[in-house]
């Protein structure tokens, strides 16, 4: 064999890179991590993830939204009491985190290598180091590598971002501005989750999206209500529509001309319709991998190998679903093909998190797509004004949706907004990858009074829907 100094390098220290990095050393296996940044962690943790719930959470804290219910709103002639607030907390959460997984990688022995790297063969990285302006290299070799570089905001040509007025979701992340108007460009899971958390905090918003309908993936019963809750708050949105023209004015401030002619102004443009890549200077086309137009990469999605055999990719480099959770399991699960480990493919669903306000959650089929693949279903729905608990948090404006088969009363799909939706989710997960259906959660007991309980609700709801047997005479 081949003599390497490290039998796994990983290029970059998000979610994926930080699980397989862990993996491979628990398999025994040397290991070294490659990253660019001051501090490890990646976008999940320093303009992605962690900060955007971090600020969504401090936000509803400086608002009190979540008892809005019971008392009037707070007013914003606290701002930049309420804009020091949050940054400090975004601050020490990042700072908890960074110290958190410098110990994990410690423990395990992965070396992390501060630098840009960038493939001078299949087997082989220069990686640059740039110190008090100077700059040096060195090269590093390995047996298998792992592309975990993750994604940057795409920032098209006819944008005229500015750091200040036009800005990106990583700009908002490092420091969340409070301007006294914004217009989001892009009604996706990023623009949804900072246009709800600037509506929070009493700051008028419109959101722009090219497409007919937003959040696509999400069963339509769950956006629609989602929508309704936004426009009773007076989030403006304007749907189909396409951006023809920004200018700026003497302050600085956009002016956005719409497809339809309608114009638009705000003292702020927060622009995230999309995400690139972060592939530049990867020395890929010495390794003979190529990307797509947004710089994605494309893996065999059993094994995760890119066309080069030893050479995997996971996260959000790989494009769809991009969320830190499946990125953790895909390194995971990389790790362990590349030496030799069995992974099982059980096909179990994943959940989705949309942590917008209020919360969007998702496993499973959706109605219209368990219909499409012929499934007869019935529906089960819980109000969250259906429970006491909802009572209790004056929060009543949710739901929770689930899909039973027919044929066999098992549960096919939860999708719920409101309060918790990303915590709840996960009851639907555990039934539905273990087979379980309508009985098992309209027999079983539930603590009172707790939102989980819509569970019970929603089964009984479609239980009474259902055919029922017939009684001898």
């Amino acid at each position: 064999m081949a003599e390497y100094d490290y039998d796994f390098v990983i290029i970059g220290g998000g979610p994926a890179g930080r699980r397989a990095a862990i993996q491979a050393s628990k398999l025994g296996k040397s290991v070294a991590v490659v990253d660019d940044q001051k501090l490890i962690g990646g976008v999940s943790v320093h303009t992605g993830t962690l900060p955007s719930k971090t600020i969504r959470e401090s936000v509803l804290s400086v608002t009190g939204w979540r008892d809005q219910h019971f008392k009037s709103r707070q007013h914003r002639d606290g701002v930049k009491m309420m804009q020091d607030s949050i940054n400090s907390r975004l601050s020490t959460t990042l700072g908890d985190e960074v110290e958190v997984i410098d110990s994990q990688l410690a423990r395990n022995n992965v070396r992390i290598l501060k630098g840009r790297a960038k493939f001078s063969g299949i087997h082989k990285l220069a990686i640059q180091q740039n110190s008090q302006g100077k700059k040096t290299s060195f090269s590093v070799t390995a047996d298998k590598f792992l592309i975990a570089v993750g994604t940057k905001p795409f920032r098209p040509k006819n944008i005229p971002f500015n750091g200040t007025t036009v800005i990106d979701s990583d700009s908002v992340a490092a420091n969340l501005p409070m301007p006294k108007s914004i217009t989001v460009v892009g009604g996706g899971v990023i623009g949804l989750e900072y246009a709800t958390i600037f509506s929070t905090l009493e700051i008028p918003v419109t959101v722009v999206e090219a497409r007919e309908r937003i959040l696509e993936f999400i069963d339509r019963d769950i956006v629609a209500n989602f929508v309704h809750q936004l426009t009773e708050r007076g989030i403006s949105l304007r749907l189909g529509r396409k951006i023809n023209k920004i200018t700026l004015d003497d302050h600085n401030c956009p002016n956005i001309l719409l497809d339809d002619g309608r114009q638009l102004r705000s003292e702020m443009l927060l622009f995230t319709a999309g995400r690139v890549g972060a592939v530049d200077n990867l020395g890929l086309e010495k390794v003979g991998i190529e990307c797509d137009s947004r710089g994605r990469l494309v893996v065999d999605r059993e094994s995760l190998q890119t066309s080069q055999p030893n050479i995997y990719a996971a996260g959000d480099i790989i494009g769809f679903p991009a969320l830190a959770s499946t990125s953790m399991e895909q390194g995971r699960q990389a790790a362990c093909h590349a030496f030799g480990v069995p992974i099982n493919h059980s096909g179990n669903s994943f959940p989705l998190g949309i942590y917008s306000i209020p919360e969007i959650a998702s496993i499973g089929l959706s109605e219209e797509d368990a219909r499409l693949k012929g499934y007869q279903v019935e529906i089960g729905v819980a109000r969250f004004q259906e429970t006491s608990r909802g009572h209790i948090l004056g929060n009543c404006k949710g739901m929770l949706k689930c899909i039973f088969d027919l044929s066999d009363r098992k549960l096919l799909g939860v999708h719920i907004v409101g309060e918790g939706a990303t915590e709840l989710i996960h009851i639907g997960q555990a039934v539905i990858n273990l087979n379980g259906g309508i009985d098992y959660l309209s027999d079983n007991v539930f603590n009172f009074p707790t939102l989980a309980e819509a569970y019970k609700v929603a089964a009984l709801d479609a239980y009474n829907r259902l055919p029922k047997p017939r009684l001898r005479a």
